[in-house]
């Protein structure tokens, strides 16, 4: 009995390896849209997929980015000035695009930008501080994706959109869980309404990459300019020395970020190149064995879990 289930495991992944190993042809006529190229993945990437051939449009927010970018790269490579949170950015980048891809349409948009502060406990926040995030990552996604979905049905190509296994358990307060979680509902939507147009969306979940947006030094500086914004009796209910609390984990905290970036852009990569692509990648081994897993079990282990190794406010009751 067991060596028939063993058996039938080594055969799915024999038979999934094959089927994935087969790639798209013609990458020098194909078009990739990336945004977020400034560092990080969507850097990393665009350099990738200008290596490979592709005809790559990498979006970045600031003017060294794209500096950088050009010197870094072919020139195949496009680079352009993309703010997701403004509407005549959005536009005019798709306009832009519209224009170089002409007939072809766009093989892959890869959904990339993003931020994570402002995080913290959820009553040190206000509204705006939920609304700034949520601009970049969910609705800033979804304006761009809209944007240039005609052009990426046309070409029958790939919606890449990067989440993240806080998409799926939620460890912290604040907007970022619940910005990736909105990410995996669009995706999911967004999936099942383009296959009947050919295209193919997939979403990638990377656990936690050493990168700009994850620094506990800037997360850090992130809580302090919130504690010193809150009302006395918040104060007095997490305890002058909350923060202190919190970082004190910050070595192991150090320790779980994974250095090798190409983890994640490998997963990018193959989402846009194979011809039969997964519909999602969870990228690092935190992902698959540790976060993931966590988020199927029942809450009351979860929250357990989580809250037992959590810095305690001051008047907490357990």
């Amino acid at each position: 009995m067991y060596e028939y289930l063993l058996g039938m495991v080594v055969f799915y992944y024999l038979y999934r390896w094959y089927k994935e190993k087969k790639r798209v042809s013609e990458e020098c006529e194909k078009y990739v849209y990336i945004t977020g190229c400034d560092s990080g993945f969507g850097r990393l990437l665009a350099r990738r997929l200008d290596a490979l051939g592709f005809c790559v449009i990498a979006s970045c927010i600031t003017e060294k980015g794209e500096g950088d970018l050009k010197k870094d790269c072919s020139a195949r490579l496009t680079a352009v000035h993309l703010d997701v949170t403004k509407t005549d950015s959005v536009s005019k980048a798709a306009e832009l695009i519209k224009t170089k891809v002409g007939e072809k349409g766009l093989w892959g948009l890869v959904n990339n930008a993003g931020v994570s502060v402002p995080c913290g406990p959820c009553d040190w926040l206000t509204i705006e501080d939920y609304k700034s995030l949520l601009d970049v990552n969910l609705n800033g996604l979804i304006a761009v994706t809209l944007s240039v979905l005609p052009l990426i049905k046309k070409a029958r190509g790939r919606v890449v959109n990067v989440a993240s296994v806080l998409g799926r358990i939620s460890l912290q307060g604040g907007p970022y869980s619940i910005s990736k979680f909105g990410v995996e509902a669009f995706n999911d939507s967004i999936r099942r309404e383009m296959i009947h147009f050919g295209v193919k969306v997939i979403c990638i979940e990377p656990g936690f990459f050493r990168t700009n947006m994850s620094s506990s030094d800037v997360i850090q500086r992130q809580f302090e300019k919130l504690w010193a914004k809150l009302p006395q009796e918040i104060r007095e209910d997490y305890g002058n020395d909350y923060i202190d609390k919190v970082f004190h984990q910050k070595p192991v905290l150090e320790k779980m970020l994974d250095d090798d970036l190409m983890k994640v852009v490998s997963c990018m990569e193959h989402a846009l190149c194979a011809v039969h692509p997964r519909t999602r990648y969870s990228a690092g081994w935190d992902s698959k064995f540790l976060w993931l897993p966590l988020s199927y079990m029942p809450s009351f282990i979860s929250d357990y879990l989580l809250i037992r190794k959590g810095a305690k406010p001051a008047k907490s009751v357990i």
